[in-house]
């Protein structure tokens, strides 16, 4: 059986604003679906998780993930591992590499070290990210880069303009397509 309804809720009962944090009201192929695998607070896996469905995860797991759907790392979730998605929602920690083919949104208490390769990167203020961020229409596609330094690097802290300004690890930040 399948449970539903297990996205990111909004304490003060106000609708969300994002699609990635409505519900399970998304199509199949990249928004929540039914929540089919749940691991919680407190319990630990290790190895490689591969999934159809949207599973959330608000315990630890180290390894690998890949994934059909969409892959939620609630706010006490752990991850060091490598993903594979076609959608990431974090509010937790994740130590390593995204590749989604959809999009990958940091909610505001999101801790990521790592690179991201989504064609939608969305992150709210206060969220943290340290690594590369390569912005393509598909994964395959962000890996042939016209120029070296093409993609954004260095670290951002959700909140600080970047405006007329370095990123904040002296990277460089170009847009390409």
């Amino acid at each position: 059986m399948a449970i539903s309804g297990f996205g990111r809720g909004s304490k003060s009962g106000a609708p969300a604003t994002t699609a990635a944090s409505a519900g399970s009201s998304n199509p199949p192929g990249g928004g929540f679906g039914n929540l089919t695998a749940f691991i919680d607070q407190g319990s630990e896996f290790e190895g490689k998780l591969s999934f159809k469905d949207t599973v959330r995860i608000d315990g630890s797991f180290s390894g690998e993930i890949t994934s059909d759907n969409t892959l939620i790392v609630g706010e006490t979730g752990e991850i060091r591992a490598s993903i594979r998605s076609v959608c990431v929602v974090i509010s937790g920690l994740v130590e390593g590499d995204i590749e989604a083919t959809e999009q990958v949104v940091l909610h505001k208490t999101a801790q990521v070290t790592g690179d991201v390769v989504s064609p939608s990167l969305v992150i709210e203020q206060g969220a943290q990210l340290n690594g590369n961020v390569r912005m393509a229409s598909t994964p395959a596609a962000a890996g042939k880069s016209t120029a070296p330094g093409s993609g954004a690097s260095g670290s951002t802290k959700s909140g600080a303009s970047s405006e007329g300004s370095e990123p904040a690890g002296g990277g460089s930040a170009k847009a390409s397509a």
